[in-house]
C-alpha cells in the first residue's frame, strides 16, 4: 500500500496498489497465501469486501476490475493420499472420490482462514498431483525453452523421444510437482551444454543430440559443415 509519510519510500507508492491503480484490469497472483501476515490477510478481506483500498497517499485504489489468485499448498496431503489410492477421473467411484477431497479440503481452509475471508472468495479449485503425462508435456515446454535460447546463438537441439521419456521419469515427483523436473534439465542437460560452450566443443553453427542409453542421458554433438 506504500510507506507512510516521511519513510523512505513514500514518493513511489504502493507496490500493489500503483500497479492496481495504473493497470486495473490486472493479475494478481499470491502464492501460498496461508503463510501470509495478518495484515496482509485484513487488507485483502477489505479488498474482497469494498473492492477497493486506500493507499499511504490517501488515494482509492479500485480493484473490481482485477482478477485476484490465491494458491495453497493447505490439504496437499489429502490430494496425495488420494492420488496413490488412484487418480481421480470421471467414474462415479472417482467422482464420489473428488468430493470427499473437497469436503476434507474445505474443511482444512475452515482451520486456516477466517470464515468471512472464505465467505469472499468466488471460488475454490482444487488440483490433483500432476501425473507422469503432464510431466512429460512441461519437460517438452522447457525442453523447448533450451531449444529457443541456443538458437539465440545458432546452436540446434533436439531430443529423442526416449530421452524426453527419461528426462520426465528423472523429473516426476508427485509430492514436488514439476520441481524436481527443472532441476533434473539444468544438471543434465543445461550444466553439460553450458561446458561444451565454454571449453570450445558446442560452437555457433553445431547441433546438439539428447538421447538416452542405460537409464543414462547422453549428448552427441555434430559439427557443422564447412562447404568451401
Amino acid at each position: 500500500l506504500g510507506s507512510p509519510p516521511g519513510y523512505i519510500g513514500h514518493d513511489e507508492g504502493g507496490q500493489l496498489t500503483e500497479q492496481v491503480r495504473r493497470r486495473p484490469y490486472s493479475v494478481v497472483l499470491l502464492d501460498e497465501i496461508e503463510k501470509a501476515h495478518p495484515d496482509v490477510w485484513n487488507t485483502f478481506l477489505q479488498i474482497l469486501d469494498e473492492g477497493r483500498v486506500t493507499d499511504s497517499k490517501g488515494r482509492k485504489v479500485n480493484f473490481k476490475n482485477t482478477v485476484i489468485i490465491m494458491t495453497s499448498n493447505i490439504g496437499s496431503d489429502t490430494i496425495l493420499e488420494a492420488d496413490h489410492r488412484g487418480h481421480l477421473g470421471f467414474s462415479d467411484s472417482d467422482v464420489h472420490e473428488e468430493d470427499s477431497v473437497r469436503s476434507k479440503i474445505l474443511e482444512l481452509l475452515k482451520d486456516q482462514m477466517k470464515p468471512e475471508f472464505l465467505n469472499r472468495l468466488d471460488e475454490v479449485i482444487v488440483f490433483g498431483s500432476l501425473n507422469e503425462t503432464e510431466i512429460t508435456q512441461i519437460a517438452q515446454i522447457q525442453l523447448d525453452r533450451v531449444a529457443i535460447r541456443l538458437a539465440e546463438q545458432h546452436i540446434g537441439l533436439s531430443v529423442s523421444n526416449i530421452a524426453r521419456e527419461l528426462i520426465a521419469k528423472k523429473g516426476y515427483d508427485p509430492s514436488f510437482g514439476a520441481r524436481p523436473l527443472k532441476r533434473v534439465i539444468q544438471h543434465e542437460i543445461l550444466d553439460p551444454l553450458a561446458m561444451m560452450i565454454i571449453d570450445g566443443r558446442l560452437e555457433s553453427g553445431d547441433q546438439a543430440k539428447v538421447d538416452a542409453k542405460n537409464s543414462e542421458l547422453t549428448i552427441k554433438i555434430s559439427k557443422k559443415t564447412n562447404v568451401h
